[in-house]
């Protein structure tokens, strides 16, 4: 049976929606009717009982995205445990350290903030992770349109005061913060991950997938 799908544009866009920060186009705007676009597509993904009690909060208001960007650039402060080891971050993790400090700095200047929340309906898990395949449904079609972003939750240290700012009513969760903005530079690559041996089994932990 011949694939449905153009299998090698399927496999490069799995493997090239990278998680945005540095490469976000602070200046270019962002047309509503493309973020519209990609929530279109993200509302076929599956969800817990397709209850689909998920809601979308697009923010391009400057003056919210400034009150936001402060409690996302402002999380309490956290001592770190004096029990944890010092371990010297690989080249790949300095760059991501680096990248995420320029998004705390540059938040507010992202042309929009796309806050998804859904219904707490309690069960085992909760209901938070129902929305994130419609999430990455939604990241998958930025990047298929040249836009980028990434998951990021740090705002939700305070995510509280960030629902008094959105008047999100109470029942209501807010799962995570995607700044979205059209991407510079050039294309993305497939990054460097573990072999799959090492990190699956067969059956039982430990028993290496053949």
């Amino acid at each position: 049976m011949t694939a449905p799908f153009d299998l090698a544009t399927v496999d490069r866009l799995l493997t090239t929606t990278r998680a945005v920060r540095k490469r976000l186009d602070l200046e270019r705007p962002v047309p509503l009717e493309v973020v519209k676009e990609c929530l279109e597509l993200a509302l076929q993904a599956p969800t817990g009982s397709n209850a689909q009690t998920w809601r979308w909060l697009v923010v391009t208001d400057p003056e919210r995205r400034r009150q936001l960007g402060e409690l996302y650039s402002n999380p309490p402060r956290r001592e770190r445990p004096s029990a944890e080891p010092a371990v010297a971050p690989s080249d790949q993790q300095r760059r991501v350290i680096e990248s995420a400090s320029y998004l705390l700095e540059h938040i507010a200047q992202v042309p929009v903030l796309v806050v998804p929340c859904i219904l707490d309906g309690g069960g085992a898990a909760g209901w938070a992770p129902s929305i994130y395949p419609a999430v990455w449904s939604f990241l998958l079609a930025l990047r298929s349109r040249g836009l980028g972003s990434v998951i990021t939750t740090v705002h939700l240290f305070r995510a509280a005061e960030a629902a008094d700012l959105l008047e999100v009513p109470e029942g209501y969760v807010q799962t995570c913060l995607l700044p979205v903005a059209y991407y510079t530079g050039d294309d993305f690559k497939p990054a460097h991950r573990r072999p799959l041996a090492e990190v699956s089994f067969l059956d039982r932990w430990g028993q290496p997938l053949p």
